[in-house]
C-alpha cells in the first residue's frame, strides 16, 4: 500500500525479488490540468500497471466494498509505504499482520514529513524503520532500523533518494524475517529514554516561510529541509511596490557581526545576495521568482534593483 515515488523502491524490490504480490493500494487518480480534466495515476499504480498487478484505488479505506475485495486476496503479509493511515478493519486482516516502513528513527519524528523535519532541525543523523501497525498513528513495535548520516550540505531531496534506495532493502528484509517466523520486535517505550521526542507534522505552505529573525545555521537548515520541494520562501519588498514571493532553494552561512536588521540585503548586484539574520548572513545561491523558472542568484541579479529592498520579516 503506497502512493508516492518512495513506495516505488520498496513494490518494486518485491516484484524482481520473485514475493508474489497479490495486489497493491494506491490513491484514487488525481485530477490534473487547468480544469482538472486529466486525470493522473500515482506513481505506484504506474510501475504496478507496467507488471501487470492487480491495483485498488479506493476513495475511503472503510468502504465496505474495498474490505471485502481486500479480504477475499487472502493475502498473509500487509506492507504500508507512505500512504495513509489505515483503519483496523484493514491492518489486523492478515494472519501475519501489516507492517510499515517510516522514514525516521522512530520513535523520533512520528508524522507525515520526517525526512524535511529530521533537516530542518539540522540533524546530523536520520534513517528509516519498520514496524507493525496498531491503534496509534507510528508507535507499532519496531522490527528493525537503518541509520543513515545526514551531511551538512544534504537537502530533503538528497536524504529522500537515500532513505527510498535503503528503504527498498529494508522492506525485503523485513519480509524475510517475517515470512521465517523468526521476527523480533522491539516496543518504541524502550528507545525513547536519551532525548525529547521531535514530531513530524504535514507541511504546509505557510510553514515554509523564512523567519529572518532566526540565526544563519536555523535558516541555512530551514532552506535544505524544504529544497527542492515545496521550497522556502520570503517576500521581497522594494520601495512602494507590492511585495513579490520568492522562494530560496540553496544558501550559504556566513557568521559575522553586523548592525542591520535581520531580513535587509547586501549585494553588489552581479555576484551576490546576502539577506542579513541575527548572527550573521545567509547568502542566497539558487531562487525562483513567482511565475519564473528556478535560476542562480547571478541570474536573478541582472534584473534586480537593491535600493531600498528587504526581505520582509
Amino acid at each position: 500500500m503506497g502512493t508516492p515515488e518512495f513506495a516505488v523502491e520498496s513494490l518494486k524490490r518485491l516484484v524482481e525479488g520473485g514475493y508474489n504480490v497479490v495486489a497493491v493500494v494506491t490513491m484514487p487518480d488525481k485530477p490534473m490540468g487547468r480544469h482538472g480534466s486529466v486525470l493522473q495515476p500515482s506513481p505506484v499504480k504506474q510501475y504496478a500497471l507496467s507488471q501487470g498487478l492487480k491495483v485498488l484505488q479506493p476513495e475511503k479505506l472503510k468502504d465496505e466494498a474495498f474490505v471485502e475485495e481486500l479480504c477475499s486476496l487472502k493475502a498473509d503479509l500487509q506492507i504500508v509505504v507512505a500512504f495513509r493511515m489505515l483503519p483496523e478493519a484493514v491492518w489486523n486482516m492478515p494472519p501475519m499482520g501489516t507492517f510499515n516502513l517510516h522514514a525516521s528513527l522512530l520513535p523520533q519524528y512520528r508524522g507525515a514529513a520526517p525526512i524535511n523535519w529530521a533537516v530542518i532541525n539540522g540533524d546530523t543523523e536520520t534513517g528509516i524503520t519498520t514496524f507493525f501497525l496498531k491503534h496509534e498513528i507510528d508507535t507499532g513495535e519496531i522490527i528493525d532500523q537503518v541509520r543513515v548520516p545526514i551531511a551538512d550540505t544534504d537537502n530533503v531531496e538528497i536524504v529522500y533518494d537515500k532513505l527510498m534506495m535503503l528503504g527498498g532493502n529494508l522492506v525485503v528484509k523485513t519480509v524475510d524475517v517475517i515470512l521465517e517466523g523468526g521476527v523480533k520486535t522491539t516496543p518504541q517505550e524502550e528507545l525513547a529514554d536519551v532525548e525529547e521526542l521531535r514530531p513530524a507534522p504535514k507541511i504546509f505552505k505557510e510553514t515554509c516561510r523564512i523567519d529572518w529573525n532566526l540565526g544563519v545555521k536555523k535558516i541555512y537548515d530551514f532552506v535544505r529541509g524544504l529544497s527542492p520541494y515545496p521550497a522556502a520562501w520570503t517576500e521581497l519588498k522594494q520601495g512602494d511596490s507590492a511585495p513579490v514571493m520568492l522562494k530560496v532553494f540553496e544558501t550559504e552561512k556566513l557568521f559575522c557581526k553586523h548592525d542591520s536588521k535581520p531580513g535587509t540585503i547586501k549585494t553588489d548586484g552581479k555576484t551576490y545576495l546576502h539577506v542579513a539574520s541575527t548572527d550573521g548572513y545567509v547568502n542566497v545561491l539558487s531562487l525562483q521568482l513567482a511565475g519564473k523558472k528556478r535560476m542562480p542568484v547571478v541570474d536573478f541579479l541582472r534584473g534586480f534593483h537593491s535600493s531600498d529592498s528587504t526581505f520582509l520579516v
